[in-house]
């Protein structure tokens, strides 16, 4: 169908009311008899205008198109009763022998087309009687709309008509009946597009598969929806194709409720193709795309339809409730798919499984592109590698992919011609792990037999009856003033995902009831069993969301009640199942009362107590020794570091005066705080003090950088003076770097680009000295801008030690590591994945440096590409401009950082970004090792 502004067909401004006027006589003639057709009919030469009558015709076969400003009007009247969209009007000239009535022919499948130009392009006097000079003219209304009477239509010569340029007109709101008149129809009839109910005098413009029943129902299904969440009401409601090229739907007349937000001053045509998709294009062969409904899809993909990084697909609230719902279909920055549930309450991912990590679930995060599709045969496939194949793959049948409102995504089937939809393909396997889909303080259990089910947790009601994902409310009042008066009811194989009050490892049953009650704001707590570790893990409970029960989940929940209500029955007791025969047999076991041995006994109770003082005495002894050992442990622990490293051990108030009670904060890390300090010998320092939180992990994390440090000696790394190990307190003494970190610098104008040649090559060789040239290979794990010190000549230091391992030479067990290090943005792919580790990890965050520093970009933030609302990681952006720039033989200058100028060696930073994007390869094999890297700088500065 074509929808075209009429502002270059039609001229003369008088004439336009006489016009009006015509025809508003002629409506009300039509009206006390018969309804009218009539037709403009234009010629060249002599050029006049007239109306013509055909009587014996019915108002409900009377359709018609309407246009405004320049009020050309074209109605049909269907004599042969037909309900067809696509009918044809053929007018003959009349001559001095003959009069030939004009005849409607039987509609014929056309292109659902309305081409403006063939009205009239002026407009001079109008006269029924007038047939002078007359030129046939064929009028093709593909688009059915409903006739303005005089009571839709009340026009006033004095005063310009308030329809828009082209409309498509609601039904009024008494004649309903007629609704489905108001359409667009593909050209084999696949899908229409018009106006649908969708409630009471409530109506949106939609897309929806054509129905084989001439009437239009509330069951048809819908792919597309303009307004949503606003529909329009059914009277006086217009979509309207502007002049500016914007197509517009106008609720009553009164103010937009949606556009295109589209802008051509080029003749324009709205056409709904086979596909699904309605598209605003420019009128010619080769018209170019303007809008395009696939681009903006509601809830349902198309076969073909490409969905990208930029969509989303959002759930409708209830089968019978278009609008927006709590669930999103979308890529997420990681370049996954994923399904994601936004409730009142909160909002949380659960496809793919969130406790599985990418590589588990076989996804992947490196193909940035974010595209996927269903193609017609049945076969979707993501970037991001999750495909899979329908059921009814290979046969041609008609297709949708919908977000359906309870939170899954299917791939419904059926045969050309059929109604039932069959489900060939789902997403989520597990109806229960969907978030969200039983409300709050719910659990959802599933059975294959019967299908989900959704239950209220005891002490707990429905707070609607008809609406489960508003969940159940507390049929009592929480108090925090009295902890006795509740207890706890225990519900096996009862999980509530997510909203913790803090996670409590090793834990006992009491430990975690006594932590519940102590927290007014606890209202049950999970207890989980960790197999692999063999104990319990106590994780209290602030909201109970996205419950379920499934006897694979090896916990429980323990569900804070008032006493009263605990011993209340509820579904989740234990169904003990007795045996019909209630006697109970009494197993006992006779005994013979003997005479009792008094001699015996006084040596029993003799033996006891001697036994009993002796372990008392062994009791005390050990509690005096452990407590010496305790006072002395620290001091211990400095002589055995100070013997084994050299550094100075300083005491703990030396090192607070040194700070002035550790006032000057120069820096922060996840292992302590550093501040600057002065020495009693005038020396200048960074302390570094552990933090005391988690004193295990912080001394750990102290003997590791006292130990790692010890062994090492080059220029490209911090030196270390002394510590500090003196009771809780573990602090570490470095020199003092003048100009801060690299991340401080690269927010400066600082860095040049010989300063920032001179870092890169030196932070390389620190590198290269840690894996292979010092006396036992170190892994840094964690490098990054913040971890490299410049001093005051802008020479790096690379610092910060806590998360480093010393590596085997001979490489056995070399790829043990208790948890994944690093920090996001620079961590290798290999801790996502956990594969082995070697020291080709360093090599990527070094890598990643280097690109922050010729960029001056941070790779933990999206890179906006122009003024289009589209992100990309930075090492996904430089590669691409290095693959679109080399096509034309320049692209450094696109990415390097502004603050640089042009004051720069191309050659050399060409050569530099290339050597980082090898080194931030995604597989580790291909990247090259640290002393590789050091010799291709050298290289490189020597060769120019």
């Amino acid at each position: 169908m074509t929808l075209e502004p009429f502002s270059n067909l039609t001229h003369g401004g008088s004439h336009i009311f006489l016009f009006l006027n015509t025809i508003a006589r002629i409506l009300i003639l039509g009206n006390q008899a018969n309804y009218t057709r009539f037709v403009i009919v234009s010629s060249r030469s002599n050029d006049r205008r007239y109306l013509r009558t055909v009587p014996n015709c019915t108002r409900r076969q009377c359709i018609g198109i309407f246009s405004s400003r320049n009020a050309c009007i074209v109605y049909r009247c269907n004599l042969l009763g037909s309900n067809n969209l696509l009918s044809r009007m053929n007018y003959k000239p009349e001559t001095e022998h003959a009069h030939r009535e004009g005849r409607v022919g039987q509609g014929r499948d056309l292109d659902a087309e309305f081409d403006a130009t063939d009205f009239v392009d002026d407009v001079e006097t109008i006269s029924l009687e007038d047939r002078e000079t007359q030129t046939d003219i064929e009028v093709e209304a593909h688009t059915n709309m409903k006739v303005a009477t005089q009571t839709d239509t009340k026009m006033d010569a004095q005063e310009e008509p308030r329809f828009p340029l082209m409309a498509l007109l609601l039904p009024p709101p008494l004649d309903l009946e007629n609704h489905e008149e108001n359409a667009i129809v593909s050209p084999k009839g696949t899908f229409t597009a018009g106006f649908y109910p969708i409630g009471e005098n409530a109506y949106s413009f939609a897309i929806w598969f054509t129905q084989n029943h001439k009437k239009l129902n509330n069951n048809a299904t819908i792919v597309w929806m303009a307004n949503r969440d606003q529909p329009v009401n059914g009277k006086r409601s217009t979509l309207s194709l502007l002049k500016t090229g914007n197509l517009v739907l106008t609720d009553a007349g009164q103010f937009n409720v949606w556009s295109t937000n589209t802008n051509s001053s080029k003749q324009l045509k709205l056409f709904l193709y086979d596909t699904g998709n309605l598209i605003l294009r420019e009128h010619n062969i080769n018209g170019f795309i303007l809008w395009q409904s696939f681009d903006f899809p509601t809830d349902t993909l198309l076969p073909d339809q490409s969905f990208t990084g930029y969509m989303n697909l959002v759930s409708s609230k209830s089968s019978t409730n278009y609008s927006s719902g709590s669930y999103k279909l979308l890529f997420d920055n990681d370049n996954l798919l994923r399904l994601l549930y936004d409730g009142p309450r909160g909002s949380s991912a659960y496809w793919p499984d969130p406790l599985l990590l990418t590589w588990q679930d076989a996804r992947s995060t490196y193909n940035s592109s974010r595209v996927a599709t269903l193609n017609r045969w049945g076969n979707f496939s993501s970037s991001d590698d999750f495909n899979f194949k329908t059921s009814d793959y290979g046969t041609m049948l008609q297709r949708r992919v919908i977000l359906d409102f309870d939170g899954n995504v299917r791939v419904y089937s059926r045969k050309h011609g059929q109604e039932k939809w069959s489900v060939s393909a789902q997403f989520h396997q597990q109806p229960c792990q969907i978030h969200g889909i039983c409300g709050p303080n719910s659990t959802c259990s599933y059975d294959p037999r019967t299908g989900r089910k959704c239950s209220c947790l005891p002490g707990y009601n429905m707070v609607n009856n008809q609406d489960w994902s508003q969940g159940c409310k507390p049929s009592f009042q929480f108090s925090c003033n009295n902890e006795t008066k509740y207890g706890f009811k225990f519900l096996p194989h009862v999980e509530f995902y997510n909203y913790d009050y803090g996670f409590h490892k090793n834990f006992t049953y009491k430990q975690c009831k006594y932590l519940c009650l102590r927290l007014c704001e606890c209202i049950a707590f999970q207890f989980r069993y960790v197999k692999n570790k063999g104990l319990y893990n106590c994780y209290p409970k602030m909201q109970l969301l996205n419950g379920r029960r499934s006897t694979r989940f090896k916990g429980s929940l323990y569900l804070r009640l008032p006493k009263q209500n605990i011993v209340f029955p509820s579904e989740y007791d234990d169904n003990l199942i007795c045996s019909r025969n209630n006697e109970v047999k009494h197993m006992g076991r006779s005994y013979i009362n003997e005479k009792e041995n008094g001699s015996l006994k006084f040596m029993l109770w003799f033996a006891s107590g001697l036994g009993g003082i002796e372990v008392l005495c062994i009791f005390l002894v050990g509690c005096i020794l452990f407590k010496n050992s305790k006072k002395s442990s620290a001091g211990n622990h400095g002589y055995v570091l100070a013997a084994a490293t050299g550094f100075r051990k300083f005491s703990y108030s030396e090192l607070k005066q040194a700070t002035k009670g550790f006032t000057q904060e120069i820096g922060k890390g996840a292992g302590g705080i550093v501040y600057k300090g002065v020495l009693s010998d005038n020396r200048v320092a960074a302390i570094k003090r552990l933090h005391e939180a988690n004193q295990e992990e912080s001394e750990s994390e102290f003997l590791a950088e006292v130990n790692i440090i010890g062994r090492l000696n080059h220029m490209n790394l911090i030196g270390m003076w002394g510590y500090c190990a003196e009771g809780k307190h573990r602090l570490l003494v470095y020199e003092y770097m003048e100009k801060g970190t690299l991340a401080d610098n690269l927010l400066s104008n600082e860095l040049d680009w010989s300063k920032r040649y001179n870092i890169v090559m030196g932070t390389a060789k620190g590198l290269a000295y840690l894996h292979e040239e010092c006396l036992e290979w170190i892994l840094h794990c964690d490098i990054k801008p913040q971890n490299i010190l410049v001093d005051s000549d802008y020479q790096p230091k690379v610092a910060d030690f806590g998360l480093s391992k010393i590596l085997n030479r001979d490489g056995r067990d070399n790829s043990k590591f208790s948890r994944i290090r690093g920090t996001r943005g620079y961590m290798a792919p290999e801790w996502v994945f956990n594969l082995q580790i070697t020291s080709k990890v360093d090599v990527y965050s070094y890598g990643v440096v280097v690109l922050e520093m010729i960029t001056g970009k941070s790779p933990t933030t999206k890179i906006q590409i122009k003024e289009e609302l589209c992100h990309e990681r930075l090492i996904t952006w430089v590669r691409e401009k290095r693959r679109k720039g080399l096509e034309v033989g320049c692209w450094v200058e696109q990415i390097v950082d502004p603050k640089l100028g042009s004051s720069y060696d191309v050659e050399k930073m060409e050569t530099l970004a290339n050597m980082a994007l090898d080194c931030v390869a995604d597989e580790k094999n291909v990247r090259p090792t640290m002393s590789q890297v050091v010799e291709r700088l050298l290289s490189n500065e020597h060769s120019y």
